[in-house]
């Protein structure tokens, strides 16, 4: 039994005629990522800020313990069972012009809200912990039927979470109120980091 995470399938577009202008340029922005989920477009943002020495941000690995392995072969093994150590907190964490960053990327198809039963109590619990730190915290959210993400601060969510108790849904309006537009762009497909920039601004 190997664990594999599901980010997407990888999908080269041809994108030769992005430098136009008007319906043309979104067009062949979005045929671009085709097919990409949002964790596959963030990692392929997170090895571009890293390549241009922009951000240092990474996926956080999953702790597993392994129960059970075969050999097949000698020089081959495979994991027939194992079990997480400990349940994960958020998906992403770096540094980026001198700040601590922590993040979640949570996807959705629904158009009018998004659900709190997204999140785990200890993710907002750990999202808060970041935030009493003076980390920036927040999550990506992103409504793949509406092609829209959203820089989403943690200290919203938060709030969310602890007025509607965990559960029942943060309404689309409320996030595209307390939300960073996160754009889209050619390289990288989705440059999340200007929405963080956005976000600087209001704090200072």
């Amino acid at each position: 039994m190997a664990i594999n995470y599901p980010i997407g399938t990888h999908h080269t577009a041809d994108v030769k005629n992005t430098i136009r202008t008007g319906k043309t340029t979104k067009k062949a922005l979005l045929f671009g990522k085709r097919g990409m989920g949002l964790e596959e477009e963030i990692n392929l943002a997170n090895d571009y800020y890293l390549a241009n020495h922009l951000a240092v941000i990474h996926k956080k690995p999953t702790p597993i313990t392994i129960v059970k392995v075969d050999y097949p072969a000698r020089s081959a093994a495979k994991v027939t069972e194992a079990y997480f150590k400990q349940a994960s907190t958020t998906d992403y964490n770096g540094v980026y012009q001198g700040h601590y960053i922590d993040f979640d990327a949570k996807e959705t198809k629904n158009k009018t809200s998004f659900p709190l039963k997204n999140f785990h109590e200890h993710q907002i619990v750990h999202l808060a912990s970041i935030l009493a730190q003076n980390g920036i915290g927040f999550v990506i959210i992103k409504f793949t039927t509406l092609n829209e993400t959203y820089m989403y601060p943690a200290q919203h969510l938060i709030a969310q979470w602890q007025k509607l108790k965990g559960k029942q849904s943060i309404s689309y309006q409320e996030i595209v109120r307390d939300s960073y537009v996160v754009p889209n762009s050619l390289n990288p497909s989705l440059d999340y980091l200007k929405a963080v920039d956005r976000y600087f601004e209001h704090l200072n």
